[in-house]
């Protein structure tokens, strides 16, 4: 019987970059990895005997999706542990024990990483039943020796131990620089669930970039809970001193030959001079996400913020005058308790202002455990759906705008997700016109045709040729057309 180790991954980059670590560490330890989704489609399967489910919790809708793909994988996998870890898993462990106690196990997601001790323990088939399955009694016994073992030493550096220099799932690499979150947002469970900022330090962060870079990898997305609380070590001349991440970016760029970076989310008030001059280098790629919640001051205050609206307006400015063509989105939570007509209206003036790219809109979401869940003058649900509609219309409107101003240029891309290759076998002849998705470096999902077949993560160079403003609208992938230059 193979033994198969099935994957699945809910919420930010950060966790799929730590489930590609995982996956690394059991393909390293002789196992078959499958990161495929599950779904009520998916075949039963009893060659699986381990599902790692990396959870987020930033969302009511994100657990309860969690709890979806638990139940999924008991059913399709029954023969399998399933496994729970992530923020969801940090938080709530006993309600997800509760769906199925006799094949649920759970790892903390501030110590994911015995995933590692795991993926090694199962490869000396210690934790099997006479049967050749998991034993939920041992996997439970082992989990919580490991878990008590690391309550009592340093751990600091093995929240970065789920690392790979190969992606199995995604054509762009990412790499984990930064942990958890030193504020204390009144909405936010994140900085319960990952606990207290730490940083990799600068020379380690060279290191695994390097080796990406020898990989063969093209772009690195560096991630991070909150990248503006980047402080890594660096030693020099006998010295050892707390770098910021402008440092730790213009170090990169100095010390590797080719890869492109990317930045993956940003506070408004950390975006500095010194930042905005090495965003001016082709080698970082022309995207920029700053995460804000609102326009409003007042709002923004009793969000526990560390930043103003003017903050915001300053950081979009800066940003534009150092690469006038780059993407530049936001997140915004529609509906925060206590939010007036006047604080939305203050809220849809700076997206107009600021002319987003684009705009990620959530309605506020009451989180357990959080101050902003029991504070008075909660919005209605049907004032949130509105005011995040409104939000989403400027939404789409700003991304429109931004690639009809971009029409005619020509970026660099990734293809991705190629038709050609899933066709190739009906492929008779060579010149036959093919068709591709691809993902430019501001991050435009595009299509365009070509008779050679490129391969998944290949580097094309694209001219935008027209926008798709109606699958703009709908909510459709592919954002625009491109042309082979």
């Amino acid at each position: 019987m193979e033994k198969i180790i099935h994957f699945e991954t809910l919420g930010c980059r950060l966790n799929q970059d730590e489930t590609e670590g995982a996956v690394r560490s059991f393909s390293k330890n002789g196992f078959s990895c499958h990161t495929e989704a599950v779904t009520s489609k998916t075949l039963t399967s009893e060659d699986v005997i381990f599902c790692v489910i990396n959870t987020c919790t930033v969302t009511g809708k994100a657990e309860q999706k969690a709890r979806r793909i638990i139940r999924l994988c008991l059913e399709k996998f029954p023969k399998s542990i399933v496994c729970v870890t992530g923020c969801y898993a940090e938080l709530d462990e006993a309600a997800i024990k509760k769906i199925d106690c006799n094949h649920i196990t759970v790892i903390p997601g501030t110590k994911k990483f015995i995933l590692n001790d795991v993926a090694f323990e199962l490869s000396k088939e210690n934790l099997f039943t006479q049967n050749g399955f998991v034993d939920i009694k041992k996997i439970n016994e082992f989990i919580s020796e490991k878990n008590t073992y690391y309550n009592s030493v340093q751990i600091s550096n093995l929240k970065f131990s789920l690392y790979t220099p190969v992606f199995e799932k995604h054509s762009r690499a990412s790499l984990k620089i930064q942990d958890g979150c030193n504020n204390s947002c009144t909405f936010c469970r994140i900085h319960f669930a990952r606990g207290k900022a730490i940083s990799l330090n600068v020379e380690e962060v060279l290191k695994r970039v390097k080796e990406l870079e020898l990989n063969g990898k093209e772009e690195v997305v560096l991630t991070g809970v909150n990248l503006s609380q980047y402080a890594g070590d660096f030693s020099e001349n006998g010295k050892t001193e707390k770098k910021s991440f402008a440092f730790l970016l213009k170090y990169l760029v100095e010390n590797t030959e080719k890869i492109k970076f990317r930045v993956s989310s940003f506070y408004p008030q950390c975006v500095t001079d010194e930042l905005c001059e090495v965003l001016k280098n082709n080698r970082v790629q022309p995207f920029f996400h700053l995460s804000i919640q609102s326009g409003s001051n007042s709002v923004l205050k009793a969000m526990a913020r560390p930043y103003t609206k003017n903050h915001v307006v300053d950081a979009v400015k800066k940003l534009n005058l150092a690469r006038p063509e780059m993407f530049i989105s936001c997140d915004i939570i529609a509906g925060f308790p206590g939010e007036t007509e006047n604080d939305f209206n203050d809220t849809v003036s700076l997206c107009n202002e600021c002319n987003f790219s684009w705009i990620h809109v959530f309605p506020f979401s009451a989180r357990p455990g959080t101050s902003a869940a029991s504070f008075k003058n909660q919005i209605e649900e049907k004032i949130k759906s509105y005011r995040a509609a409104v939000l989403g219309k400027i939404a789409v409107k700003g991304k429109i705008n931004y690639i009809n101003s971009i029409v005619g240029k020509c970026f660099d891309a990734v293809v991705e997700n190629s038709r050609a290759l899933r066709l190739r076998k009906n492929i008779e002849k060579d010149d036959e016109v093919k068709t591709y998705h691809a993902v430019t470096d501001n991050y435009i999902h595009v299509e365009f045709k070509s008779k050679e077949i490129f391969e998944n993560s290949r580097s094309v160079r694209l001219k935008i040729v027209r926008t798709l403003e109606e699958n703009i609208q709908t909510g459709k992938e592919i954002e625009a057309l491109a042309q082979i230059v």
